[in-house]
């Protein structure tokens, strides 16, 4: 049967790639997901499809994450370049010093690439761990850059923290609980060093989004306003209130609405002003994170989205920080921001393949189903039901298309209630719900034509769903997901000059209920459903879905349910006109088992024995042993997902 006819453009609306894309992604005259990277100085669009392909063609196996480091690289542009437009145009006297938390992705490819293409900006690296420290001072050697030193510190955190300092390098230690001075200034004193020291600080505005509880009152991080004033003293009576240098607060990851924003850093800012006027040296004001993405393109308050954007973000910061310093007559403080999830989200892509499809759908010819008299009444019903209504299907009104609904729905119920009294066999319920599905489907495409919105007939949504089950694991790969119902967008990769038929659910392939994506970012909301096009796997087609602004935490957050390890990644760009790859092979089966304590020897050994007592109780032949030893050391040896 012919495609319905569908457009690009149409598909582009559909599934609001130029919203959430930002520029990076499109759809090409081909149907197929691009991204845009840069050849040099140019702009080259690369589709998806064929960097599965040729990644197919070298033997790597889908799910697979797909890096590129061109668009790591222009959220570092457009971030630092916001703040520096801002500052030429607000007339500021301070600078912007960026830094990226680690924790965010500590992938070691994101942290090479982050230092090095940020030193022209001296864009720097938050800490907020002693093996994230560690990290941070491998790799960040410019000293006009900060390490911004966070979370709670031992002994041998801040030793490293202080010899990095005395090295030349731009370290703040950042006091998060009060008993961290003395402890800091204790080691300092015995190391000689003048420690550079920034305060947490609770603000009390209040934030917006799924995060908002990392900011105000109730925030676990941070000192209070007596807390704050505790600190300032004990450095004057020390002699060390000059070593006070920044003022840090954080008001929580991807903040929604920009006012909070704004009202956050003019608390900051005023918090900032009255410990210069106490006297602390001061000079730095850290607004931590919350610059948000647009995760379902709707560009609203929404938690997943903003209502703002980069540029907006980095002019009233400026604004608002000129404000309150020109009021207090203090100098203009240099800036520093912890942008994370807006730096590398955009970054990666996971791209997985359909294996199977399950869809409530009745048999291809209805009419085998044999109906008599002595078939149970309310089969008998459905039957009627199904005839009289395709038959009269012309004359069918709005109101008689919500009785057929009812009445559809009541025989069905009644069927299954009579089939658990037994009054009805196994067989007779199974004509039921294929009389019931195909009723269903009849009454879903008369809707538009009798001007009826579907708004009481609640169980379409559930029998016009179909459960697509992906290569993927949502716990390893998209942990966000199911943890905290986080967004992210889905569509096809290729395919995207047919329109879609079907509306389908994603599973994954861990047998867990919790596994599946069921809320959808499409142009006209969050829907419950994703339009798909027919997978056709039955023709040996290959079906694939991208699943976009993933490069934020979920690589470090994921786990091993049903011992389903790292996907395997790839780096892409683009050089001298030609797509360049860079792989990483996911984890094997036997790579997983060593993380939860098996050793992969032994188990060869254990299950060799077993093989063994088979041929022995003649339960196999010798030629059979060496065979499925081969498929079970091969087994060890593959990839965790389904290989094709």
């Amino acid at each position: 049967m012919k495609a319905p006819a569908w457009s690009i453009e149409e598909s582009a609306d559909l599934y609001g790639i130029r919203e959430w894309g930002h520029g990076y992604f499109d759809i090409s005259r081909q149907g197929e997901v691009v991204v845009n990277l840069k050849d040099g100085k140019k702009s080259k669009a690369v589709s998806l499809a064929s960097i599965v392909n040729g990644l197919r063609e070298r033997g790597t196996q889908l799910p697979l994450l797909i890096r590129f480091g061109d668009l790591l690289r222009g959220r570092i542009d457009e971030l630092n370049e916001g703040f520096a437009s801002a500052i030429a145009e607000g007339k500021y006297q301070g600078v912007y010093r960026g830094v990226y938390p680690i924790k965010v992705n500590q992938q070691q490819e994101v942290i090479e690439e982050i230092t090095r293409y940020g030193r022209k900006y001296h864009y720097g690296l938050e800490a907020g761990s002693k093996p994230e420290l560690i990290a941070a001072l491998a790799y960040m050697h410019d000293p006009q850059a900060y390490i911004v030193c966070n979370g709670y510190k031992d002994e041998e955190f801040i030793d490293l923290a202080l010899y990095a300092q005395k090295m030349g390098l731009q370290v703040i230690l950042v006091l998060e609980m009060p008993t961290e001075l003395d402890l800091i200034l204790e080691r300092s004193k015995k190391m000689g060093v003048r420690p550079t020291l920034g305060v947490r600080f609770r603000l009390s505005a209040e934030s917006a989004g799924h995060w908002s509880g990392s900011g105000g009152d109730s925030s676990v991080f941070g000192l209070n306003i007596s807390q704050l004033m505790h600190v300032v003293d004990s450095l004057r009576d020390q002699g060390m209130l000059d070593c006070l240098r920044m003022l840090h607060y954080h008001q929580g990851s991807q903040i929604p609405n920009i006012r909070a924003i704004r009202q956050a850093v003019t608390e900051a800012t005023r918090v900032y002003c009255g410990l210069v006027q106490e006297g602390a040296r001061m000079g730095i004001l850290d607004l931590g994170g919350g610059l948000a993405i647009s995760y379902d393109g709707q560009k609203g308050a929404s938690a997943a989205s903003s209502n703002y954007g980069t540029k907006e973000y980095c002019a009233d910061v400026i604004e608002a920080i000129t404000e309150v310093t020109a009021e207090a007559g203090v100098p203009h403080p240099d800036i520093i921001t912890e942008s994370g999830r807006a730096i590398v989200a955009y970054y990666s892509v996971l791209v997985i393949n359909i294996l199977d499809i399950n869809r409530f759908e009745s048999r291809s010819d209805i009419s085998e189903i044999q109906i008599n008299k002595d078939s149970p009444a309310l089969l008998r019903n459905l039957h009627e039901l199904r005839v009289e209504s395709t038959r009269n299907a012309a004359k069918t009104s709005r109101d008689r298309l919500q009785e057929i609904y009812n009445d559809a729905v009541y025989y069905r119920d009644k069927l299954r209630s009579e089939f658990n009294y037994g009054k009805v066999n196994l067989r007779e319920r199974a004509h039921g719900e294929e009389l019931y599905w195909d009723i269903m489907k009849w009454v879903s495409d008369m809707r538009e034509k009798c001007e009826h919105d579907g708004s009481q007939m609640e169980r379409l949504d559930t029998i016009l769903t179909d459960y697509y089950y992906g290569n993927f694991s949502v716990f390893q790969s998209l942990p966000d997901l199911w943890a905290i119902d986080q967004i992210f967008p889905v569509m096809p990769i290729h395919r995207l000059k047919e329109k879609p038929t079907r509306n389908a659910v994603l599973s994954d392939i861990t047998c867990d209920s919790d596994g599946k994506i069921d809320k959808f970012a499409l142009a006209d909301g969050i829907s419950r459903s994703l339009p798909l096009h027919d997978p056709e796997i039955e023709k040996g087609h290959e079906y694939m879905l991208g699943i976009f602004l993933v490069g934020a935490y979920q690589e470090t957050l994921g786990d091993l349910h049903n011992l389903l390890g790292d996907t395997n990644v790839v780096s892409v760009h683009i050089e001298n006109g030609k797509v360049k790859y860079s792989e990483l092979e996911g984890d094997s089966v036997s790579e997983v088992l060593t993380y939860v304590e098996y050793e992969p020897k032994d188990m060869v050994t254990r299950f060799r024995h077993l093989a063994e007592n088979a041929v022995l109780t003649k339960r196999i032949t010798a030629n059979e042993r060496r065979e499925i030893m081969d498929v079970f050391e091969a087994g060890l040896r593959g990839y965790t997902y389904f290989e094709s």
